[in-house]
Order: C-alpha cells, then sequence, then structure tokens
C-alpha cells in the first residue's frame, strides 16, 4: 500500500462517511487520542494519515525507514464519565540500507494490532465560558496482526512487522482545561510491552502536551461557521531497551522530545487537522535510527 493508494483510502472516508457530521465537535490534541471529547450515547470518529521518517544512521549502513500509517480512531460516550476507544491502523513500511556498496530494499504492508482503551473522567468542574477535566485510562495492544513475516531474503526485521506478537498494557492520566480563546491538554502514560520470541520489548514512558489558540475569527460573533486554530504540542518519549533471551540489546530504546506546530480548522460538523512533530532532541542507545521528522494530517466527526 503506498502512499498515495493511503492517501486515496483517507479521501474516500472523507467524503462517503455517512453519519458525519450529526453533532457538534470540540478541538483536542493531534498526537495523542486520550482528551478525545466524547458525550454520552455518541460516537467520535477520527481518521489521521502519519507519515514517519528516519534516516540519520550512526551505523554508517546508509538505513533509511520510512513508514505510510493510515490510523482509525472510534469512540464511544458510554456514560457521561466514561468513553471506551477502538483504534486500528493501516500500514505502509519500507527499509533501505547499503552493504557492501548494494542498497538493499525491504518493505511490508498490512492490517497491524488493535489497541481497546478506556477513559473515566473522575472530575470535573464547569465554570461560565471554561472546563476542567480530569481524567484516567487504561488500554491495551492486541497481538492479532502477523508478527514473522518474511520477504525474499528471510524474516523480516521487527521494524517492519505489522505486530510484536506480545500483548501490550498501558495507563495514564489525562487533563483538559478549556475556556472560548484557547485549550491545554497534558497527559502523562505507562506502557509495558509483551515478550515474545525471546524478545522482550522494552517499556515506554510518555509525557505529552498541548495548547491551542484560536486565531480567526480574532472575535465572536454570531454566524461563524468555522474557527481557526493555531497549535503547539510538546511529547516526551522514553522506551527501555529491548532484551533478548535475556540480554540487553544495546542498539534499541532511548529517549526523544519532538516539538510539533500545527493547525486545526473547527467547524459544527467536522474537524481538519494536521501537525508537524520535529525531534529537537535525541539520545538513542547504540546505532538506533534517529527520527527525521512525523507529519499527521487528519480529520475528525462526532455522530
Amino acid at each position: 500500500m503506498s502512499t498515495r493508494n493511503l492517501g486515496v483510502m483517507f479521501a474516500g472516508l472523507c467524503l462517503f462517511w455517512p453519519g458525519a457530521g450529526s453533532v457538534p465537535v470540540q478541538a483536542a490534541p493531534i498526537t495523542f487520542n486520550t482528551a478525545l471529547p466524547v458525550a454520552k450515547d455518541e460516537f467520535i470518529w477520527r481518521e489521521q494519515l502519519i507519515l514517519r521518517r528516519s534516516g540519520s544512521d550512526p551505523s554508517g549502513m546508509n538505513r533509511r525507514f520510512s513508514s505510510n500509517t493510515l490510523v482509525s480512531v472510534l469512540g464511544y460516550g458510554a456514560t457521561p464519565k466514561l468513553a471506551l476507544f477502538g483504534i486500528l491502523p493501516a500500514s505502509d513500511r519500507s527499509l533501505r540500507l547499503t552493504i557492501l556498496d548494494q542498497e538493499i530494499k525491504r518493505g511490508n504492508l498490512g492490517i497491524s494490532d488493535p489497541t481497546l482503551m478506556a477513559r473515566y473522567t473522575f472530575f470535573q468542574e464547569d465554570g461560565v465560558g471554561q472546563t476542567l477535566r480530569i481524567g484516567g485510562f487504561a488500554g491495551v495492544k492486541l497481538p492479532l496482526a502477523e508478527h514473522r513475516d518474511t520477504d525474499d531474503d528471510g524474516l523480516l526485521p521487527p521494524s517492519l512487522q505489522m505486530s510484536t506478537g506480545a500483548w501490550d498494557e498501558f495507563v495514564g492520566m489525562v487533563v483538559t482545561f478549556q475556556t472560548l480563546k484557547y485549550e491545554i491538554d497534558a497527559q502523562v502514560s505507562y506502557r509495558h510491552n509483551g515478550t515474545k520470541g525471546g524478545i522482550d520489548f522494552g517499556d515506554e514512558f510518555r509525557l505529552d502536551g498541548y495548547l491551542q489558540y484560536r486565531l480567526l475569527p480574532k472575535t465572536l460573533s454570531g454566524g461563524t461557521p468555522g474557527f481557526l486554530y493555531g497549535i503547539m504540542e510538546a511529547n516526551w518519549e522514553q522506551r527501555d531497551g529491548n532484551k533478548v533471551d535475556g540480554v540487553i540489546d544495546a542498539n534499541t530504546g532511548g529517549r526523544t522530545l519532538f516539538l510539533t506546530p500545527g493547525l486545526q480548522y473547527v467547524t459544527k460538523r467536522y474537524i481538519i487537522e494536521s501537525a508537524l512533530q520535529i525531534p529537537i532532541y535525541q539520545d538513542l542507545n547504540g546505532t538506533a535510527l534517529e527520527r527525521d521528522y512525523v507529519l499527521r494530517m487528519g480529520f475528525r466527526v462526532n455522530f
């Protein structure tokens, strides 16, 4: 599935979703889903095309990794406080490297592991033109996709597999403070990655922040068709190294800080959004491949 094919699928979903836009939508972070607002007995649907590129290779093999992933998120408001989410990615991945002056290209495409998540809002305080919400969330990634795909050169490396083959669990907290002019969201999460085939995948810690500010219109008035918001997010990721048969792989794990500018266009029927994750700090272990950027483009509707 090429970038073009993923783009065609993305455009088709935008045009032909039958129930889109029947419920007003609200802005929310682009790089994390835990703060998505969903009311009781309503659904929220987000679709994102995520382009990841990595090419800073300290190993000397000129490795270049790319992935184009279409992520579908469906949420449901089970109660005023409890929201349930399902997340399903479809991915096209490729890895190029040079060995003995010969370029080798390997790739894979398919459906990745689904994730199920629940969020419970245990504190909410509403004032005139503003609201504060604090919630906890927990989820699990189900190892349903193929984790031992091969090509003509044999078993594909872990970065090209659609699944790790392991159960992964995560927990965290999320805070939202919203006014008529701006919104602040923050989350902290811990993810325990499981073990499969002698590989113990390193656990992950994340800290994310989101600031949204209304750019247009400058003043509120009746009949405004939509709002343009500028956003800035910060994303801190810290991952332990993998263990292979109990021995730490010195070329896995590390820390990365992203600064993420973006735009959101918000109407009563839908949201269009885009953001560019720029790594401003990377401290990776060994010869782990550094990331160049992550580009996210998508839309969201409630129904």
